[in-house]
């Protein structure tokens, strides 16, 4: 398992993965225990984005292959290394070599430099998203995930998104016995599927500006069970609908009824994990008129069923399940 650093690489992009390893290998006690190095140009030292160093293990110039899975690391840094031609070219060699390939954060930048997104589905941090997206247009950027499977090319999102990545690595190698035995001893919350949106609609963006929409936003989160049609809503801000959906367009990006249709998701999302309340039930309190209606709404949004989201994020597997 090769990690790959460079100068202003984000030092929790590597240990997530370095120490998830390490875990694996002391709790499951697996016949083929994970070898991992890290690996820099040149084999020096790797100065992080946060000022602390990392001493590599091997020279990226000189390790040869075969590699079981090649990561590469995200950090402040990744444009420098994307524009750098020696990198990039020693990481297209090694991908070459490797049965898995995968980036953590903006390393999907440097994937991307040496050719292996083009024409795949990719993620990375949703800030620079964009910016990776406009670079490279040969790559189908999809900023909400937590990570992302092409083939044999992994994409995971911002920072600890790689504790999932590599949780699901466990999972692939070794089965999910050891992947939960692993992310209890990280002391996370399970592991979140990969579709599983990065951002939570209640702390993705700051509360908007203008008054009367963040009135009706807070009445809406708070009353996911209420009628929050259109029309109620503008007759309960005193506007007609139409200026009720110029302004939330304005100031949140979306109309009235996608923005509803996530916050009910997003409440139903909380039961699921924090209660054992019945699915009608949950659908009932977040305002879905059927079951049926909240399981199309929860995978449109969140790319597995309310059922699946349970089994792998409910507190009540936390405590009826054991080291």
């Amino acid at each position: 398992m090769v990690v790959v650093g460079y100068a202003a690489a984000e030092l929790l992009d590597i240990a997530c993965v370095t120490t998830s390893l390490a875990m694996a290998n002391t709790i499951g006690a697996p016949a083929v225990p994970y070898r991992v190095i890290v690996v820099g140009p040149s084999g020096g030292p790797i100065v992080c984005d946060s000022g602390l160093s990392l001493g590599s293990q091997q020279s990226l110039e000189r390790l040869v292959g075969p590699v079981d899975t090649l990561i590469v690391s995200g950090g402040t840094g990744f444009e420098r290394a994307a524009d750098d031609p020696r990198l990039v070219g020693h990481v297209r060699r090694l991908a070459r070599e490797s049965r898995r390939v995968a980036s953590v954060c903006t390393g999907a930048g440097v994937l991307a430099a040496a050719g292996l997104l083009e024409g795949r589905r990719a993620t990375t941090h949703w800030r620079y998203a964009p910016q990776i997206a406009a670079r490279y247009p040969g790559v189908t950027m999809d900023p909400a995930p937590i990570y992302v499977r092409d083939g044999n090319v992994y994409t995971a999102a911002g920072v600890t998104s790689a504790l999932d990545l590599t949780l699901a690595f466990i999972e692939e190698d070794h089965g999910p016995e050891l992947a939960r035995k692993v992310a209890r001893g990280l002391v996370v919350y399970l592991q979140r599927p990969g579709n599983q949106a990065q951002m939570s609609l209640f702390t993705s963006a700051p509360p908007p500006r203008n008054e009367l929409v963040r009135e009706l936003v807070e009445h809406i989160t708070a009353h996911p069970d209420h009628d929050l049609g259109t029309t109620a809503l503008a007759a309960r801000a005193g506007v007609t609908p139409r200026h009720l959906t110029r302004l939330f367009t304005e100031h949140l990006g979306q109309s009235p009824g996608r923005f509803v249709r996530q916050a009910r998701t997003e409440a139903a999302a909380q039961l699921l994990a924090s209660t054992e309340l019945p699915m009608a039930s949950v659908a009932a309190r977040c305002g879905f008129g059927t079951v049926e209606s909240l399981r199309q709404a929860f995978t449109g949004r969140y790319g597995v069923s309310p059922s699946r989201y349970r089994a792998t994020q409910s507190t009540a597997v936390l405590n009826t399940t054991r080291l």
